[in-house]
């Protein structure tokens, strides 16, 4: 009987802490998926407010106008003008004509205000059609003409349209005129297509992102020809010919400390060899991919090693069991097979470098660039520094337009890790 009771009060007691371990073990399952839930509320919250505020940047308000293209105002022949004439006329006149056409009882200092309707930037589009049809001289056309940034951010919503409210930076006037303009259907929004096809630019409504856009290309297209050949000759010399002894220990050592190095060091090194020591133009993407490839080598080394430690030692002892060399058993089998991993840690190593700006900042890509680049040496920036100089201006335009970039960033980034999967799931063995 004491056995049994001895028995019991024992498995009593297991069962008990059984009941007890489950239970713990419920609550950390409960704090992991509370963790997970966390972040990913967190993360919707980012993207929500991203996407929110960038996805009004993909349109922009244009306001139509009948422009009279009156040699006069334009101040060229009224006969045969010739090219250069009309590349220096006065479109600014012409469009100001406009405005006082269709609002004939503005007078005195409200044409000032009345001229703010339409951006600063509106003359190129008219440049461009009169020297493309130089016909129109002496004619009126209804021409769409992209709005102010002010009129702008009314018309979505962004900022108040009520007269009288206190910040609002349209007058009580400016709002009259355009809701008259609303009542005359002459305004509309329309796909931005400014956006995506300029430089960037002071006024909110004529910034795009393509320069940067361009300045991206060239930057991470010198940093994968800097980094992919000199990573992967890297990680097969480290991995299939050097000795193991202590310098190669210090040499692998120091290049996983390299991976953990702030980028913002890696600028100054840039700073100091490239621009100071070898001259290099500045805020070129020649220097920014250079200093990008730094960044990124490590990465690609370690990932190179990795993927060639996963081919089974089976294949180059079959390899050199045929009579190959070592230098055929790894150019023919090892790194064909490993080629997918070291593929899959480039492109992450690339991602990685696309989102970078502190390095950049270092070697002056920060500079207002509002050209195009046609070559890795012309000035340029990068998408990431876009958003930091936009986020960095005042005005409530550059809000969306800073949104719209980090969309455009995070596309490009989501494209390179989709591009990674792929190949992993195409290229994947399994040993």
């Amino acid at each position: 009987m004491e056995n049994v009771a001895t028995a019991a009060a024992s498995s009593q007691a297991v069962a008990k802490r059984l009941k007890k371990r489950y239970a713990a073990e419920r609550r950390f399952k409960a704090l992991g998926f509370g963790a997970i839930a966390l972040a990913l509320g967190f993360l919707g919250i980012l993207l929500v407010t991203i996407f929110s505020n960038g996805s009004t940047a993909l349109v922009q308000t244009n306001i139509r106008l009948d422009v009279t293209f009156d040699a006069e105002t334009l101040g060229v022949s009224p006969v045969n003008p010739s090219a250069d004439e009309l590349l220096r006329a006065n479109y600014g006149g012409v469009i100001k004509s406009a405005l006082s056409k269709a609002f004939p009882d503005v007078s005195g200092g409200q044409r000032r205000q009345l001229y703010k309707l339409v951006s600063t930037g509106a003359d190129l589009p008219l440049r461009d059609k009169l020297m493309a049809n130089p016909g129109l001289l002496g004619t009126t056309v209804s021409v769409w003409m992209t709005a102010g940034a002010d009129v702008d951010m009314a018309m979505k919503g962004h900022v108040s349209r009520k007269p009288g409210v206190e910040g609002n930076r349209l007058t009580d006037a400016q709002l009259g005129w355009l809701d008259e303009l609303e009542k005359r259907d002459a305004v509309t929004k329309k796909f931005n297509t400014t956006l995506f096809t300029t430089g960037d630019s002071r006024e909110p409504e004529q910034a795009g992102l393509w320069g940067a856009v361009v300045g991206s290309f060239f930057s991470l297209s010198v940093t994968l020809l800097v980094c992919f050949p000199l990573g992967v000759a890297t990680s097969v010399y480290l991995e299939e010919f050097a000795p193991k002894n202590k310098w190669t220990h210090l040499i692998e050592v120091n290049i996983n400390n390299l991976a953990a190095v702030p980028s913002v060091v890696f600028g100054l090194l840039g700073l100091a060899i490239f621009l100071n020591f070898f001259g290099m133009p500045r805020s070129a993407p020649l220097v920014g991919g250079l200093v990008l490839a730094l960044i990124s080598m490590p990465t690609i080394i370690i990932a190179g090693r990795a993927a060639m430690k996963a081919v089974p030692p089976s294949i180059r002892e079959a390899a050199l069991g045929l009579g190959a060399s070592k230098l055929q058993m790894v150019t023919d089998h090892v790194l064909p097979l490993s080629m997918p991993g070291i593929l899959t840690g480039t492109i992450l190593g690339m991602a990685h470098a696309l989102g970078e700006t502190a390095p950049l900042l270092m070697i002056g890509m920060v500079a207002f660039i509002v050209d195009i680049p046609a070559s890795p040496l012309d000035p340029s920036a990068v998408l990431p520094v876009q958003v930091y100089l936009w986020a960095d201006s005042p005005e409530r335009a550059f809000v969306e337009r800073t949104s719209a970039a980090i969309m455009v960033l995070l596309f490009f980034l989501a494209m390179m890790n989709l591009a990674a999967i792929m190949l992993r799931k195409k290229f994947e063995r399994r040993w």
